[in-house]
């Protein structure tokens, strides 16, 4: 059968994509990268990033059009994601965790509450966190304690949530709370609770390995009293929608992956053909060669999966039916990220001793690389999510 060039368009991404990620990367380069290592150096909330996503619209890309967002779909999000991560991990929980903070909104809220919290979050005026981990509560999300108790008209939430990315940041906070104990996952409720309620407050930043320039704390829920039209969805559906939301965002932590193997690779692709030993540049050595292919093979393969992955997260957020999502978001996040651990450690080896100190960026990278195995999901639970949901 005769097939024509076009008949293959879908295996790449669109000119619009292709045209994106050059726009992003560009401005990466110019007000992002300049200061990512100060950034992690003095573990400080890394501002000029913000202030630069949020003048070009890139914060949030994937709120709808029809709250005031750019209404980009999953591939242009991860894209984003990916480009920023290149040049600054930190950076690129920007635009990933608003995008999971407000996807149980997008998903399951009602038409007043997207209107209410999306709009700012579109603008740039807020970001949105979210709050599922506890302390007693990591891989099993469901045995959470945190309690919101109906009071009238209003939900009175308990307990307290840690691992919360840009934690006292974040203008809002997508909390998940159990509101009938006795039916485990089935009993637990979202709600939208705001920086600002009273009995609202956060702990210390916690001392990290990596992404030391966005903060992560416990947010702490004493007596918080909020409005019953804040629940996201009915009640004992926040589970349901945390995990749904999950099946979504894990690909953005692919994303994180591939843009912090990347940023190695093209670091340690530059490296190799200036030092020399014995002559000659160490890219001439075929040991080196092969660290490299398999580097570039390694991130080509978790990259097809994760554009995979986000094709099929746009048609099932578009009505599209499951689409094996659940698995291939899982399995997306699980390779992309032991991918970047890998390439990364081989960048820090192919630089020798001026890969292990800070004065070069490999280090920081592979220190970052570490937490995308860990978080939305350990890569242990991942391969159970993956068995549980073979295609």
């Amino acid at each position: 059968m005769a097939s024509s060039v076009n008949d293959f368009e879908l295996y790449r991404p669109s000119e619009e994509h292709d045209m994106l990620r050059d726009a992003v990367r560009s401005l990466a380069e110019a007000k992002i990268a300049p200061f990512a290592a100060e950034v992690d150096e003095g573990a400080r909330f890394p501002q000029e990033a913000l202030d630069a996503l949020v003048a070009n619209d890139l914060h949030a890309v994937h709120v709808p059009e029809s709250y005031g967002g750019s209404g980009a779909d999953a591939l242009a999000t991860v894209i984003v994601i990916e480009e920023v991560a290149r040049v600054c991990a930190s950076s690129s929980l920007i635009p990933a965790v608003n995008k999971l903070g407000s996807l149980p909104v997008i998903l399951s809220a009602s038409d007043e509450l997207k209107k209410r919290y999306l709009a700012p979050l579109a603008k740039g005026d807020a970001m949105f966190s979210y709050c599922l981990s506890e302390p007693d509560a990591g891989s099993d999300a469901a045995g959470m304690k945190t309690k919101a108790v109906r009071d009238g008209d209003f939900y009175v939430l308990n307990g307290v949530k840690r691992w919360i990315t840009n934690a006292g940041v974040s203008e809002y906070y997508t909390v998940m709370a159990v509101t009938d104990p006795e039916k485990r996952s089935k009993g637990i409720s979202a709600f939208v609770v705001e920086k600002g309620d009273p009995g609202v407050s956060f702990g210390a930043p916690e001392k990290k390995l990596g992404i030391k320039g966005s903060p992560t704390r416990e947010v702490y829920l004493d007596n918080v009293r909020i409005p019953a039209d804040r629940m996201i969805g009915e009640e004992g559906t926040g589970f349901a929608t945390a995990m749904k939301t999950l099946d979504h965002t894990r690909i953005t932590i692919a994303a994180q992956a591939l843009g912090i193997a990347q940023g190695a690779l093209d670091y340690a692709k530059g490296y190799v053909q200036e030092r020399k030993q014995f002559g000659k540049p160490i890219g001439d050595f075929q040991g080196v060669q092969f660290m490299l292919a398999d580097m570039a093979m390694k991130l080509e393969a978790a990259r097809q999966l994760t554009y995979a992955a986000a094709a099929k997260s746009e048609r099932v957020f578009a009505g599209g039916g499951k689409e094996d999502l659940t698995f291939f978001g899982a399995a997306a996040k699980c390779y992309a990220s032991d991918a970047a651990m890998e390439i990364t450690t081989d960048a820090v080896q192919l630089l020798g001793g001026y890969g292990y100190t800070r004065d070069y960026p490999l280090e920081r990278m592979m220190r970052d690389a570490k937490i995308t195995q860990i978080y939305e999901g350990t890569n242990q639970v991942q391969r159970i999510v993956m068995a549980r949901n073979l295609p």
